[in-house]
């Protein structure tokens, strides 16, 4: 069967192929690829995890996890926005806390019209709130509503994006936290294209600066005292980390895919045959169908199970998560190492899947964290 027939019969395939073609250029200027969610919004997947009275499709984790590793295979930074949409579209118009008219606002411009949320939640003093501390960008009161200012670093998508959900604190005696639904468009908002990272380059992952931005008191409904956000929520920690753990398997399979075709064509003179043939390479490349493997039945799983109403403890999807970025990052190195000097040439797409890879680690839960956090609940100290 042709390769253009398999594409016209799969239309997930056919958009990986075209995000594949675009990534290069994109990684290489550090843009931003609007045209890519242009098509995704053509092909209804803006808005799967959108509740059904809402037009959505209410999508389950194991049928968001597979597309998501499908589309990085194409391009990650998409697969990374992606995955964001996934997450905060089902968090917020799931949560009876936020307004009918404000979960059907946000539910209908994801469908309808291919808006884009994601959260804003890191700054420069505090780095992730999920090491503790409160955040500076504050909340202040007005007749209307509330006033806000603060900056926020690492805002994936930022070019991209209708709506921030951006993590604040009040101004009063006893600060409250909570996430504060931003329209883009309002005035006081600037976004500072400060991204220029070795990985990910085209997540347009900028500063936002918030200044006196005006936000109505219905957007801010469920801010709590810290202790209120303390205990994980097994399920969107479930959300969190299986779709991460996609997105980098997907990096490593298109890792793989290319070193597959690299064995087959290169024929060294001194060899008479392509390196595919040799039992050392034969090796080493089940040796990555190993971890591929363990990677994808580890979140097809876990996804299952959290689709079932039994997801995995927050503790064990933070070890999913750390488990399959290590073996992601394994795969792509092992297939360097088998390329040499072709694998780091900028010509070829192994360079950028290393350094793509290499964000794994990044996210959260970062290894010492997820390993930390293990330790004291199997010795029994909380």
């Amino acid at each position: 069967m042709s390769g253009a027939l398999l594409l016209h019969q799969d239309p997930i395939q056919a958009l990986v192929h075209h995000f594949a073609e675009g990534a290069a250029a994109h990684d290489r200027a550090g843009s931003f690829p609007h045209e890519n969610f242009s098509r995704l919004h053509e092909a209804g997947l803006l808005g799967l995890t959108v509740p059904l009275a809402w037009g959505g499709e209410e999508a389950g984790l194991a049928r968001c996890a597979a597309l998501v590793g499908r589309i990085a295979e194409g391009c990650p930074a998409t697969a990374l926005v992606l995955a964001m949409q996934f997450i905060q579209s089902r968090l917020v118009t799931r949560d009876a806390a936020w307004p009918e008219a404000v979960r059907a606002r946000l539910a209908l411009g994801a469908v309808e019209r291919g808006e884009l949320i994601n959260a804003l939640r890191v700054e420069p003093e505090l780095g992730s709130p999920v090491r503790g501390g409160l955040p500076a960008t504050i909340l202040r009161r007005t007749e209307a509503g509330w006033s806000l200012s603060g900056r926020k670093i690492y805002s994936t998508g930022a070019p991209g994006l209708r709506w921030f959900l951006v993590w604040a604190r009040t101004e009063e005696e006893m600060p409250r936290v909570g996430s504060v639904l931003v329209d883009a468009r309002s005035p006081g908002i600037r976004i500072e294209e400060s991204w220029d990272q070795a990985g990910l380059r085209a997540s347009g992952s900028h500063d936002v600066v918030l200044e006196n931005v005006p936000v109505p008191a219905e957007n801010a409904p469920d801010l709590r005292p810290p202790s209120g956000w303390a205990k994980p929520d097994a399920d969107q920690t479930a959300w969190n980390t299986l779709l991460i753990a996609a997105l980098y398997t997907g990096v490593a399979r298109a890792a793989r895919n290319w070193l597959l075709g690299f064995l087959h064509r290169r024929v060294p003179s001194g060899l008479g045959a392509p390196l595919a043939t040799l039992p050392r390479m034969q090796e080493a490349v089940g040796r990555i169908e190993a971890l591929l493997l363990a990677n994808e039945r580890l979140i097809a799983a876990a996804a299952a199970a959290q689709d079932a109403g039994t997801p995995p403890a927050a503790t064990e999807s933070a070890l999913l998560k750390t488990l399959a970025a290590e073996n992601a990052i394994t795969v792509v190195q092992d297939a360097v190492a088998l390329c040499g000097n072709h694998a780091l040439a900028r010509s070829n797409p192994l360079e950028r899947h290393l350094r793509d890879v290499l964000c794994a680690r990044i996210h959260t839960p970062q290894p010492d964290a997820a390993y930390v956090q293990a330790g004291r609940r199997a010795l029994g100290l909380g």
